[in-house]
């Protein structure tokens, strides 16, 4: 009896210490904001590496393709570049409600216009400038089953260096709907 009660306990510990299977989280994800390519015809691009379930890392990258004749609103960046960290705030993989903290090394172009006193009427001035940012924004991020991406962000940062200060701007913004792919 001794014997089988044994084996029996012997069999239950060893059926006890099975691995359980862990599913692998996707953790790459591709994206393109398409608020600033409607709005501020720009392409802005972002690749996020996701660190675990509460945080991740990424980078976005800006092109403004706007011209000095196009009618839309006007944005100053014309190149970005915009490393950053977000922690989430949700039970599930980095999805729900974010906090986002960002650094931007951005170009700036500022065109205005200026009365000149020795000719007698206005004139154009173009002036381009090389900052880098640090800023926040808050956001949310909504992943399908499927690896489908939606998010929505917003927030400023200040432009700490510059390499003119007589005409960058001190705010830059950080606007975003983004549609991407996790995989």
């Amino acid at each position: 009896m001794k014997k089988l009660i044994t084996i029996a306990l012997l069999f239950i510990t060893i059926n006890s210490f099975s691995q359980e299977v862990i599913k692998k989280e996707k953790s790459h994800e591709l994206k393109l904001n398409a608020f600033n390519i409607i709005l501020f015809k720009s392409i802005d691009a972002s690749y996020e590496y996701l660190i675990n379930d509460e945080s991740s890392v990424g980078i976005s990258f800006l092109i403004n393709l706007n011209d000095e004749n196009n009618d839309g609103p006007n944005y100053n960046e014309t190149f970005a570049i915009t490393p950053y960290y977000r922690h989430f705030f949700s039970s599930k993989y980095a999805w729900g409600f974010f906090v986002e903290g960002f650094g931007m090394f951005n170009t700036q172009e500022l065109d205005y216009y200026y009365y000149d006193n020795i000719n007698g009427g206005y004139d154009n001035n173009d002036e381009k400038t090389t900052n880098f940012a640090l800023g926040l924004s808050l956001g949310a991020k909504f992943v399908s089953e499927k690896g489908f991406i939606f998010e929505f962000f917003g927030g400023i940062g200040r432009n700490l260096f510059t390499s003119n200060s007589d005409y960058n701007s001190e705010i830059v913004p950080r606007l975003g709907t983004s549609f991407g792919y996790r995989f």
